[in-house]
């Protein structure tokens, strides 16, 4: 039987890879109790040592599995005994910040939050930001096409990428490290793998888009009585804040009593008595001006009865608050086994499909609890099914085609900014039609065609 390990460390040296005792000390991911699983773990400490461990797994037709950060939800980088898990944990190095031109170049091993204070001796900001902000890495988001808190305002991961490096199965190198933000000279290849859940290649490094630091920051936490307050006020706040609005989250009220009730660390700003609560963010370059349009259009917004209740941020601890609160997710596993669900659909369909979504479950799921919460901004809901921990897994497969079944009437998407990995594979079909499904088969047969990048991953 081949000796993996030994012939890595050819490649790699002692320290380059890690050893399946080794690997039985790593968590496999967020909020999971299990360890990676592999015949080694490669760590590459350069595009050219990464290209090297491909193209020897080309050769002898060895399964690779990109890791980052392990903060996926949808089992991305499950591995197995047979495969190489690939990690670029060594490649954490921010090469360049070119105030000028505002942008950074920067290997994919880099963890989004280290570059997020890198830039702040710079005054400029990478604008990506989520709860997994201290772990995740850079090469992930872009992986998975990350989206998070901001959305609304900036976009997600490919708005922020202006060119990577990459590579193929077979060891190839393709640079495209751009750094222009026009740039039509043909097929924009970076798309290829933004978002391909490294099925189509491994980024190795990115040229990201940067902006200029905001000077001003103004929150509020409110309490609405119905959801056609709450579109009113998305509406309202995104034309009276004149281009400020950077975020608008939305907690339903089972979501919000859980994370400002103990054993949870969070207080509750404002009564539970309201069926929705959204946290408002705008950020400017006026701290004056700004922060007086703000609470003029929260009065505006109160007198005309949009908002029943609030609470408004003092201080930047005040903010800190507001988004701790939002950011609890690890509280779904109180009380119960959480199935956990991050899907989009049009902001006008989403009262009808969660009415519809309680009403299924109370018909099906003896036990259960909903939580639901997310970027409402932007079109994506996270949903929380929980149901006795005795039970767990075996309610996973009739609440999944609960929540996912009805998604397709209403256009939307099983997966808004998480990936498809292994958890979502068997639900594609409901927001991707045939040709699509055809057109990215033949794009992973020509790019890998001996199926070798996180295999059974996206696509059977």
């Amino acid at each position: 039987m081949m000796d993996i390990v030994a012939a890595l460390r050819q490649l790699l040296g002692e320290n380059g890879v890690l050893d399946q005792a080794a690997l039985s000390t790593r968590s496999a991911g967020a909020m999971r109790p299990d360890h990676l699983q592999g015949a080694a773990l490669a760590r590459p400490a350069s595009t050219d040592e990464v290209a090297a461990v491909l193209r020897w797994c080309h050769q002898h037709a060895i399964g690779v599995v990109p890791v980052g950060g392990l903060t996926g939800l949808v089992h991305g980088a499950d591995g197995s005994a047979e495969v190489v898990l690939l990690s670029l944990e060594r490649m954490n190095a921010i090469e360049s910040i070119d105030p000028r031109q505002r942008c950074a170049t920067v290997q994919a091993g880099v963890v989004l939050q280290t570059l997020q204070e890198s830039l702040e001796a710079h005054d400029l900001i990478f604008p990506l930001d989520l709860g997994a902000r201290g772990s995740a890495t850079l090469g992930g988001n872009a992986a998975t096409n990350a989206g998070g808190n901001r959305v609304i305002r900036y976009g997600m991961m490919r708005n922020m990428v202006l060119g990577l490096e990459a590579v193929l199965a077979d060891g190839t190198v393709v640079s495209s490290l751009n750094t222009l933000i026009k740039n039509n000279a043909a097929y924009d290849l970076k798309q290829l793998f933004i978002g391909s859940e490294g099925t189509l290649g491994v980024i190795t490094r990115l040229n990201l888009r940067l902006w200029e630091a905001p000077t001003s920051r103004n929150m509020a936490l409110l309490g609405l009585n119905d959801f056609a307050s709450v579109t009113a006020l998305l509406k309202r706040m995104d034309r009276d804040l004149g281009g400020t609005l950077s975020a608008f989250e939305v907690m339903w009220q089972d979501f919000y009593r859980l994370v400002t009730t103990a054993p949870a660390q969070g207080r509750a700003p404002i009564a539970h008595d309201y069926p929705y609560y959204v946290l408002l963010e705008s950020q400017g370059a006026d701290p004056e001006g700004d922060s007086a349009r703000f609470a003029a259009a929260l009065e505006s917004a109160m007198a005309d009865d949009l908002v029943a209740d609030g609470a408004l941020s003092q201080s930047e601890a005040d903010c800190e608050r507001f988004w701790s609160l939002r950011d609890d997710v690890a509280q779904v596993f109180q009380g119960g086994y959480p199935i956990i669900f991050d899907i989009s659909l049009p902001i006008g369909e989403m009262e009808a499909y969660i009415a519809g979504l309680r009403q299924r479950l109370a018909e099906q799921v003896a036990g259960h609890r909903l939580l639901v919460f997310g970027h409402l901004g932007d079109g994506n809901l996270h949903l929380a099914v929980q149901v006795p921990v005795a039970e767990g897994e075996q309610w996973r497969h009739t609440v999944e085609s609960l929540v996912y079944a009805p998604l397709e009437a209403f256009r939307g998407s099983v997966s808004a900014e998480h990936g498809i990995g292994l958890e979502k594979r068997p639900w594609l079909a409901i927001s991707r039609n045939e040709e699509e499904l055809a057109l990215m088969r033949t794009l992973k047969n020509a790019l890998d065609p001996g199926n070798i990048l996180n295999p059974g991953k996206v696509l059977s």
